[in-house]
């Protein structure tokens, strides 16, 4: 069963959604870390999956967290009645109001924040998460006052239960975990309180960090935290399938280039099909000839520089491509991963990159 989330597809250029997939890279990630609580991240529209979709997908969750209170809202209207963590916390002291209308937990990573929570009124019960900086150098608490921050949050009335955290930097590199575990637990205060460490990366690679609240993104969008790892080999399944179609073919002599710049100029001569698809639909303008895509189920490769509104594929391996068939730019047959890792970029960026103007289609919904 196919669900159109637009009205008209005037191009056939889209994206397929699939909530089935989710649901399957969220269970891989409870048989990786059993008995921790997890919170699916689902900023930026859920790495451009979609809010509600990834939602439906994700519903087995125990929690869902982003950086955005608008959205945030639009879980509790859309029916999420399980915790919401903001990421980055309160921006201004009304947003601490807000999470407590909306029941939201709250990342605490600086002083403005401990002092609106300070003069937040007494008994709003909000589940705070206190930032250490174990050297990522962005949010947190130094080390040497985190246990000032702790003490602070211990005594605001309008504060329920502590949850201490921090982010890995390099857990995607062998053994780039180990220095920052160390530095966050020997600056913890006394006391037992739960703890939220692992990102993706440190989920699979770092024992440690499968403790408390884990808070997968990347691997539950069926890509790879790790740049020599593909995510089939970690289990997952894409949830995102990018295609489109080819609008032409053409035929080139020994010596014609093709595309702005005559960047590609063919040896031989060869057939290339012309991608409704360009950087104006999200797909990398600097991925270079021979990033992987697939024409007809058949992998190839991009040649010349990727245009606004189209790009162009050898049909040197695909004899039998014509006007009309499909192509997948990333998904099944070509690894995400793949696509980024030759444009020079990563799988993030490519799925919070998709453009508007794409049509988004949601595949095997979940009830």
């Amino acid at each position: 069963m196919l669900v159109s989330l637009t009205v008209a597809m005037p191009r056939p250029c889209l994206v397929r959604i699939r909530p089935l997939a989710l649901r399957d890279n969220l269970a891989r990630v409870r048989s990786v870390a059993p008995g921790c609580r997890v919170w699916a991240v689902v900023k930026a529209d859920a790495y451009g999956h979609g809010l509600l979709p990834a939602m439906a997908g994700l519903a087995d969750a125990d929690g869902l967290a982003l950086v955005e209170f608008d959205q945030a809202a639009r879980l509790r209207a859309a029916g999420w009645r399980r915790p919401v963590l903001m990421l980055e916390g309160a921006f201004e002291e009304a947003d601490v109001a807000q999470a407590a209308r909306l029941g939201l937990s709250l990342v605490v990573h600086e002083p403005r924040q401990l002092d609106w929570l300070a003069r937040a009124p007494a008994g709003t019960g909000l589940p705070v998460f206190l930032k250490m900086n174990s050297g990522m150098n962005r949010l947190g608490f130094e080390p040497a006052a985190f246990t000032m921050a702790a003490a602070r949050l211990a005594t605001a009335p309008a504060v329920g239960p502590i949850t201490w955290m921090t982010h890995f930097a390099r857990a995607d590199e062998p053994g780039g975990a180990e220095e920052p575990w160390w530095r966050f637990r020997d600056a913890l205060p006394a006391g037992d309180a739960s703890l939220s460490l692992a990102n993706s990366a440190a989920l699979i690679d770092f024992p440690p960090a499968r403790t408390g609240w884990v808070r997968p993104g990347i691997m539950l969008y069926g890509a790879s935290p790790f740049a020599d790892r593909p995510a089939a080999g970690l289990g997952l399944r894409p949830a995102m399938v990018f295609e489109s179609r080819l609008i032409s073919v053409q035929t080139l002599h020994a010596g014609d280039a093709v595309g702005y710049g005559g960047a590609f100029v063919a040896e031989r001569p060869m057939r290339l099909g012309i991608v409704a698809c360009g950087y104006a639909d999200g797909y990398p303008r600097h991925a270079p000839t021979g990033t992987p895509i697939a024409v007809a189920g058949v992998r190839t490769r991009v040649v010349g520089r990727v245009s606004m509104d189209m790009l162009t594929v050898d049909l040197g391996g695909v004899a039998h491509a014509q006007t009309g068939d499909a192509v997948e730019l990333w998904g099944d047959r070509v690894p995400i991963d793949e696509v980024a890792a030759a444009a020079g970029t990563i799988a993030y960026e490519l799925m919070c990159a998709i453009a508007p103007r794409v049509a988004r289609v949601v595949e095997d919904p979940v009830a």
